[in-house]
């Protein structure tokens, strides 16, 4: 049963009993007691209906023991489904507001001096290390390559002929198998050089184009023969259906074919690497990774609040996060980094 099902199939006890253990953990990192729980409970409870209760999350797999007749933790699964079903995210207070405008505003000479105070507030303001990735550089690229960290998460190395070196992590279309995302490097890789990521989407439509239109002038001569008959056309999955009629075939109409053949898999090929380029490009709004989820890092154990910012294009450029234990506080530092976000963005993109 995934977390939102299993948060509905709560009772109202259950809810509450659950959601006092998460934040008490939240605030002091210490495992929430039974006891505890019956002084703050809204309802008038035993402490040994609590401790029943507890043991049915902790078979739920939304609570941990960490010793032997100790109080409760939650796990990382407890942790998501409290993050995504039962936070509540506080508004900026003023303090926090106006120690993250005098950072972002002040007049650093230069991009890169202004993201080095940010992360040093953003590690003050949370107590948690602070990840700030630059914007996205444009200088012509030197290598590409894809690394699969799960079936749904995969991550692009560039590095470029300045020698500076960026990682971004993106959703790979359905699919797609590491040998796969080894061919898309190598097709990248025999035409990157000496042009940017925008240059190299452009060299990349423009391939496509040409394909597209070798294939339909090849193919429209059996449409009209009536041997062939387009199924889909334009679509990604648009094919070309020979009748049973093919069998009467000419030698040159067979080459034709062999020939549209190949070029369907080329441009299905290209298609694929397009969209690995474009999905490298995409951003996400303030996502959270908590222990385990954090592949790219590998800090189990650790949470990951992060957030892109965007140019005046509202293209994704950069992104600032904090890293810090589990018991984060999720509800205060969700909208800082959200703020400090857009705030980076709107200088960036106003030239400040």
């Amino acid at each position: 049963m995934d977390n939102a099902n299993l948060l509905n199939e709560m009772t109202d006890r259950s809810r509450e009993v659950f959601q006092r253990i998460v934040e008490g953990y939240l605030v002091s990192g210490s495992p929430v007691g039974s006891r505890s729980l019956t002084r703050e409970m809204n309802e008038k409870v035993s402490a040994a209906t609590i401790r029943n209760v507890m043991q049915d999350l902790e078979f739920m797999g939304l609570l941990g023991s960490p010793h032997v007749s100790a109080g409760r933790i939650p796990t990382e699964q407890g942790l998501r489904m409290f993050v995504d079903g039962m936070l509540e995210v506080s508004d900026l207070n003023d303090a926090d507001r106006s120690k993250i405008e005098s950072t972002v505003g002040g007049s650093q000479p230069d991009v890169g001096a202004m993201l080095d105070h940010v992360g040093s507030a953003l590690s003050g303001l949370t107590q948690g290390a602070s990840l700030v990735l630059a914007p996205k550089h444009e200088a012509p690229i030197k290598h590409v390559e894809f690394v699969s960290l799960a079936p749904d998460r995969a991550l692009v190395v560039l590095v470029f002929a300045d020698g500076h070196v960026e990682n971004r992590v993106f959703t790979p279309p359905l699919g797609q198998t590491p040998s796969s995302m080894r061919e898309a490097a190598n097709f990248l890789n025999a035409m990157a050089a000496g042009l940017t990521i925008s240059e190299l989407q452009a060299r990349i439509t423009a391939e496509i184009k040409l394909r597209r239109q070798e294939l339909d002038t090849l193919a429209s001569n059996m449409v009209e023969a009536g041997l062939a008959v387009w199924e889909n056309e334009g679509d990604s999955n648009e094919r070309l259906i020979v009748r049973g009629r093919s069998n009467l075939l000419s030698e040159e109409d067979s080459e034709g074919l062999d020939r549209i053949r190949t070029l369907f898999d080329d441009l299905e090929r290209k298609r694929d690497i397009a969209e690995f380029l474009e999905l490298a490009e995409d951003g996400e709004g303030v996502r959270i990774f908590i222990g385990s989820e954090n592949k790219l890092f590998s800090l189990s154990g650790s949470s990951l609040v992060v957030s892109p910012y965007m140019n005046a294009d509202r293209k994704v450029i950069g992104a600032v996060g904090v890293i810090g234990p589990t018991r984060l506080n999720y509800g205060r530092i969700v909208p800082i980094v959200d703020y400090t976000a857009k705030l980076i963005g709107k200088m960036i993109s106003d030239g400040g």
